[in-house]
């Protein structure tokens, strides 16, 4: 699956919809123009160009993710180690907590995780 990348308004109506799904486009057209200022147009617009690049779908009126807003951000941050750490998590552990000491509770989290993707592999 190619990545998606959304801009910041973009993103604010993606959260949106993440936000209220499933929910019919009237109600979209009426969330859009309360939190964004929007036209039904441009509600439209970016509906349709979201859809076009995989993220959402609207079926008989009724818009819902293809894409989980859980899924987009696993893809974000795999995207972001693969650019900025050639692909590696320890590299990228090692930059983040050279800034940013973990405390004792996020260290049991993240040891659970290994145990878990250990047994998973």
């Amino acid at each position: 699956m190619a990545m998606i990348r959304l801009g910041e308004v973009e993103s604010r109506f993606a959260d949106i919809i993440w936000n209220n799904e499933p929910l019919h486009s009237r109600e979209l057209v009426k969330l859009c123009e309360e939190a964004l200022d929007w036209k039904r147009s441009t509600t439209y617009t970016v509906l349709r160009k979201l859809i076009d690049r995989g993220l959402f779908k609207n079926e008989d009126s009724i818009v819902s993710s293809v894409i989980s807003r859980q899924e987009y951000d696993a893809m974000q941050s795999t995207l972001f180690v693969e650019e900025s750490f050639d692909g590696s998590l320890p590299a990228f552990i090692a930059a983040f907590t050279r800034r940013k000491a973990l405390s004792p509770e996020e260290i049991s989290q993240i040891q659970k995780m290994i145990e878990e993707a250990a047994e998973e592999a």
